[in-house]
């Protein structure tokens, strides 16, 4: 039953997007071939009357996602920030998603609060109010603690989202591979890895234990950081579909008037917004990655207000200085070192020429130095860097997306605030303290000391190890009746552990 409820669910979804006039835009998009036309057309234009309406002022693959529903919303948000896969122009007609959806009633939140909390919202809350935002998976409500009379943010999941967005997950599966049958072409852009990324970040957001524990780490890394806080949860009165977090009381980071009536210096919080960022990203490897205007607030104090932690980007050690270096080497102009770390890194084929490949990273670099400080943006940068790259045959890098994407988006925030930043001069102090730090001598011994600590939890073990394989070389060797061979047998195998041991230490410190 659930291979003919995909297959259904894929007719409606391509007779909506007919019917609201999205269908041809979206396979311009994606760029597809006469093939996958051909099978999008043939399952959408006979069902066309069996499409959703939609909003006709809405552009139109916004119009048709929001007419399918949450599940679509939700993945159109996350396509919002693959311009790779979708093209510019749709990714930022996606960006503009309205998540806004009508509300459930309160009675229905309240009766959900009760069954995860196991306590009678009045014995919780004195005051719980209609909901104040309404998105794709929860809602808001704004109520105050009966034993603190503290006012907290109280976010509530929609009944049954998680059995809605199984079976529209199960239809995107279905579609993608569809798409990698029909367009082999597709397949360097991971049409199944997209859908699985997607399917991850849902499974995430339907789960709010763990939006909170990521409220939470987040909180612990940026604990220090001036001008900047987070709600505090209050993991008394969270569960799986209930989150309650301290209300953030400030004015929207889209409003620029409101935050001139508070006094903030507009160019000092655009430097800001946008060097926070960067040091979570490369500092911590831990970072907001969603932070539009809409998740942004101004406290009083002109402190950055954070909300809503459903998506949180990750990066380990090693591709943070991968990434670092190649922002490093556009702040230097030195083109060849960049070509170099996409080699190294293995993002680029070996098979292909280093120099040639960096003569292309100058045809990237040189116009974006030529412009103006105001006209200067690392989001054209990557987007042109991803260009060259896709010529040179990377692949798409599924680490590197949310991280690219996010900048865009913080980028996009701190022009909003002040339109002649030089988003170069705030970066480079930060890409270079971290390249000091990260590739240094100090970098050095932090790495042989991590590797010495991994050593030694195999010291307890090591008696068996080397038991083990002395047992392993005897079994090989021909017996002797002379000891002193068996002493030079032995001793052969702990050279060899020895120098395995070496050439392991050796390789973590290069």
């Amino acid at each position: 039953m659930r291979g003919i409820h995909n297959i259904w669910r894929l007719i409606r979804t391509g007779a909506t997007l007919e019917r609201t006039g999205a269908m041809n835009f979206v396979l311009d998009a994606f760029e597809a071939p006469k093939a996958v036309r051909m099978v999008a057309k043939a399952m959408a234009i006979p069902f066309k009357p069996l499409g959703y309406k939609g909003d006709p002022n809405l552009q139109p693959a916004t119009r048709a996602l929001t007419a399918l529903g949450p599940a679509y919303i939700k993945f159109g948000q996350i396509l919002s920030t693959r311009p790779d896969v979708v093209g510019d122009e749709m990714a930022q007609q996606l960006r503009v998603l309205q998540d806004q959806l009508p509300p459930f009633d309160v009675q229905t939140a309240k009766d959900e609060v009760e069954r995860e909390l196991g306590k009678s919202v009045c014995d919780i809350f004195s005051e719980f109010s209609e909901p104040v935002a309404a998105a794709s998976i929860a809602q808001v409500h704004k109520a105050r603690l009966h034993s603190t009379g503290e006012e907290v943010a109280v976010k509530v999941l929609r009944p049954g989202i998680e059995r809605a967005f199984q079976k529209d997950v199960d239809a995107f599966y279905l579609a993608a591979r569809m798409v990698e049958l029909f367009s082999p072409g597709s397949r360097r852009l991971r049409p199944m890895d997209v859908i699985e990324h997607f399917d991850g970040v849902v499974q995430g957001e339907l789960d709010l234990r763990l939006e909170s524990s990521a409220a939470s780490e987040f909180a612990a890394n940026t604990k220090d950081d001036a001008g900047f806080e987070l709600p505090e949860i209050k993991w008394d009165y969270s569960a799986r579909r209930v989150m309650t977090l301290g209300w953030a009381d400030g004015v929207s980071m889209g409003d620029n008037d409101a935050i001139d009536a508070l006094g903030v210096d507009r160019v000092e919080l655009s430097e800001r917004i946008l060097a926070l960022f960067l040091q979570h990203a490369l500092r911590d490897g831990y970072f907001h990655g969603d932070m539009h205007q809409g998740n942004l607030k101004v406290a009083s104090n002109g402190n950055i207000i954070a909300l809503d932690f459903g998506i949180m980007g990750h990066i380990d050690e090693y591709t943070r200085r991968v990434y670092a270096e190649i922002l490093y080497g556009f702040i230097r102009k030195d083109y060849k070192r960049v070509a170099e770390v996409h080699f190294e890194a293995g993002y680029v084929p070996a098979d292909k020429d280093v120099d040639e490949f960096a003569r292309a990273i100058r045809a990237v670099g040189e116009p974006i130095f030529g412009m103006d400080a105001d006209h200067i943006s690392i989001a054209r940068l990557l987007a042109y860097l991803f260009e060259v790259t896709e010529r040179f045959g990377m692949e798409t890098r599924t680490e590197l997306i949310l991280l690219q994407r996010t900048m865009v988006v913080v980028e996009g925030v701190a022009r909003s605030l002040n339109p002649q930043i030089n988003i170069w001069q705030v970066a480079a102090p930060i890409v270079t303290d971290y390249i000091t730090k990260s590739i240094g001598p100090k970098a050095m011994m932090s790495d042989l000391t991590k590797t010495a600590r991994v050593l030694s939890r195999f010291g307890p073990r090591l008696p068996a190890l080397v038991e083990a394989a002395l047992i392993r070389q005897s079994d090989v060797l021909p017996p002797s009746p002379k000891p002193f061979k068996r002493y030079i047998a032995l001793a052969a195998v702990l050279g060899a552990g020895a120098a395995t041991g070496v050439i392991a230490l050796l390789g973590a410190l290069g």
